[in-house]
């Protein structure tokens, strides 16, 4: 298992995500393209809830804990419940960065943690802890992902008259 690496991605991702946002402005934080799609703002709450519900406190129960059940979480209902899109932007992203600056300090402090302790997901399948980790990793690159078509998306409706077919295929 290549923690170091890990750790830096995540460290690399925080840091992606805190650039992505900077020059966002209020409108476009809680700008949706349809309305069953994300906001900025949704996204960056998600993070900050998966942050510290999720994946921190599984890969913890995993490896300290396997005899304690996960608490259950509700990512998509969390959305509307917790009022993401009514949230600020600047404390948002805070919030996140500060969990995951946490997370990065924990997941360092491990002592060679047994990365394959397994323990059944609820759905039924069976997850060890090195899947766990990979997973928050990419689970970064999905929402990485959604934030940049949600850049794109927002400087073509806001550029018209004007196009950015010149940008190449999406």
């Amino acid at each position: 298992m290549q923690i170091e690496a890990y750790l830096a991605q995540l460290a690399a991702s925080a840091q992606t995500i805190a650039a992505l946002v900077a020059t966002v402005t209020p409108e476009q934080a809680r700008w949706k393209p349809t309305p069953d799609d994300w906001s900025i703002l949704e996204v960056l709450n998600h993070l900050y809830d998966e942050e510290r519900e999720d994946f921190r406190r599984r890969l913890d129960l995993t490896l300290h804990h396997p005899e304690q059940e996960w608490p259950p979480i509700d990512p998509q209902g969390w959305v509307a419940e917790r009022a993401y899109n009514q949230r600020e932007l600047g404390r948002s992203l805070e919030s996140f960065l500060d969990e995951r600056r946490a997370s990065l300090s924990w997941l360092g402090s491990l002592v060679r943690p047994d990365w394959a302790l397994a323990r059944q997901h609820p759905s039924g399948f069976t997850i060890s802890a090195g899947d766990l980790l990979v997973s928050w990793v990419g689970h970064d690159f999905l929402h990485l992902r959604q934030l940049v078509e949600l850049q794109r998306a927002y400087l073509a409706r806001q550029a018209a008259p004007y196009t950015i077919d010149y940008a190449g295929e999406w």
